[in-house]
């Protein structure tokens, strides 16, 4: 498909090398030695793992343990083998579980299935290899206080917020992976007005975004494209509604490259929009706009929140209600800090954000613009160049 830019040349095994580095220099100044990592997302970002069966089933579970020179994988068996092909040590693998695989020269891959029965079994063997008389940071202590059991005696402390704050601040590379990702999304709704029409269906419109992702590299995870009425319902799925002349179409969509997510906001009216439609969407991109020209290191996230709110309702939304206007995104599509009332974190060059205004009117439409981007020292980098002004597609 014509429109997609080449992928960005980021070696990935250096940035994992690099983002455990970071992991490292953090620990350094931790209140712990050693930081147990239980989201799929820490683990990444430590390993360079990212397992298929972890996006598949909420009770798959992995764990890895980062010391100051050293670094365990705590796996199912099954994950053992695509880990090692990923360029991990099969001497720093953990497994457990019972899985099987065969193979015609000698390898421990082999011998994986039964060597603990879960993973609390699995993760205390790793941190007994990790080094006696050792502090834990352990991620998701808070939640599932059993985690401490698996320390054998070990001082440990809940380092959730810890690891968010390390990942926070992304890494050149991270930065170029987040571009790509919104760069796939962003020319797959561009795609997907290319082909509209009147009577086109929504799930045409999903189509050619999510087969314009595909085609970049890019792993969709989610395509709304809703018509009519049905914008207004936020995360819906398409459905074979046909859009209808003088109707507005919104689209939320996100994919995946390389781990890292992309999450972008666009509306369209087919035919010229009305004075509501018109006036509805310059006060929504001014919200917009006015949280990008405020954006700079200091600013506290909830201040960009409230400037997007005060300008939408000074240009004519009245109430503009919203929980939030925006996000950070990495390995996650949703990381802190939340643009939302109360949050006094302060921005800091490297945070990556989808900064949103969307409004929602059940029985009219919904409209959105949300944008991708990168703090910088002077202010942003904005990842999405779509036009700014309102899309109208030709009837």
């Amino acid at each position: 498909m014509t429109g997609i830019p080449p992928a960005p040349a980021v070696d990935l095994t250096k940035l994992t090398a690099d983002r455990t580095a970071r992991l490292r220099d953090a620990l350094a100044e931790a209140p712990f030695d050693a930081v147990v990592l239980t989201t799929p997302e820490s683990i990444l970002y430590a390993t360079g793992y990212r397992s298929v069966a972890g996006a598949l089933f909420r009770a798959h579970r992995m764990a890895a343990v980062v010391t100051a020179g050293d670094c365990w994988l705590v796996c199912p068996a099954a994950d053992t083998a695509p880990a090692v092909d990923g360029g991990l040590p099969a001497d720093r693998m953990v497994p457990f579980g019972r899985f099987y695989f065969e193979s015609a020269e000698p390898t421990p891959l082999t011998s994986a299935a039964d060597r603990h029965p879960d993973l609390y079994a699995a993760l205390e063997t790793a941190i007994k290899a990790a080094g006696t008389g050792l502090r834990y940071g352990v991620e998701g202590l808070a939640a599932e206080p059993a985690l401490a059991a698996a320390a054998a005696g070990a001082t440990v402390v809940d380092a959730t917020g810890w690891s968010g704050q390390v990942r926070g601040v992304k890494l050149p590379g991270e930065v170029e992976l987040l571009r790509y990702a919104a760069v796939l999304a962003e020319a797959g709704v561009r795609a997907a007005l290319e082909i509209a029409e009147e009577g086109v269906t929504e799930q045409a419109l999903a189509e050619a975004v999510a087969a314009t992702m595909v085609a970049g590299g890019g792993e969709p995870r989610f395509v709304v494209a809703t018509t009519g009425p049905r914008s207004a319902l936020a995360d819906a799925h398409p459905t074979g509604r046909s859009w209808k002349p003088g109707e507005l179409a919104r689209f939320d969509v996100g994919c995946l490259y390389a781990g890292y997510w992309s999450d972008i906001g666009r509306t369209a009216v087919l035919g010229d929009p009305d004075a509501r439609q018109a006036g509805h969407y310059a006060a929504i991109l001014a919200g917009l706009d006015e949280q990008l020209a405020m954006t700079r290191p200091g600013v506290a996230a909830a201040e960009v929140f409230d400037v997007a709110v005060r300008t939408v309702e000074r240009e004519g939304i009245v109430p503009y209600r919203r929980q939030h206007c925006g996000h950070g995104i990495g390995l996650a599509v949703y990381e802190p800090p939340i643009v939302s009332p109360g949050v006094v974190t302060a921005l800091e060059p490297g945070m990556t954000f989808c900064f949103e205004t969307p409004y929602y009117n059940l029985g009219w439409g919904g409209m959105m613009v949300e944008d991708t981007l990168v703090v910088t020292g002077e202010g942003v980098d904005l990842f999405t160049r779509s036009p700014r002004e309102l899309p109208v597609v030709a009837v």
